[in-house]
């Protein structure tokens, strides 16, 4: 077994773990896919990637065996976004400190965390608002939609 400098592991044919934060922006799109897919498929989901936003969504995940389905939109951050208003979206994202990810019901979420912002430019004129990073306060808010917390 061949480790590197840090002790991990070197797959023999996949090479070494790559560092997220190298990756450009449509890679880490492409690598959250991909990591969002493995958790849905551990609580019974198919993912199924779309090529074009349907309804804001950009896959939908289907339960196994049933007719439920989430709208999804993968994001950087968290975010709440006027134009996904009313349209069942669940977003799903990747908090860049903790490396957790979170899906959570935009409208729901939303009407409880907006409260405090949205009197701010960015959401009044672009019908945006984004966190870069996430307080306290909205990590307990968080808190029981984690969908992954790494072990490393």
């Amino acid at each position: 077994m061949e480790t590197n400098e840090n002790d991990i592991i070197i797959h023999p044919l996949l090479g070494n773990k790559i560092d997220y934060n190298s990756l450009n922006a449509k890679q880490q799109e492409a690598y959250n896919l991909q990591k969002v897919s493995a958790i849905f498929a551990e609580h019974g989901y198919l993912v199924i990637k779309l090529s074009d936003d349907w309804n804001g969504a950009d896959f939908i995940a289907l339960k196994f065996g049933t007719d439920d389905y989430l709208k999804v939109q993968l994001k950087g951050r968290l975010g709440f976004f006027k134009k996904y208003l009313g349209k069942n979206i669940t977003i799903c994202f990747c908090d860049s400190e903790t490396r957790n990810y979170y899906l959570y019901p935009h409208d729901e979420l939303c009407e409880i965390i907006m409260e405090n912002h949205e009197n701010t430019d960015s959401w009044f004129s672009k019908g945006e608002y984004h966190f870069p990073e996430i307080s306290y306060e909205y990590r307990q808010v968080l808190e029981k939609y984690v969908l992954y917390e790494p072990l490393d």
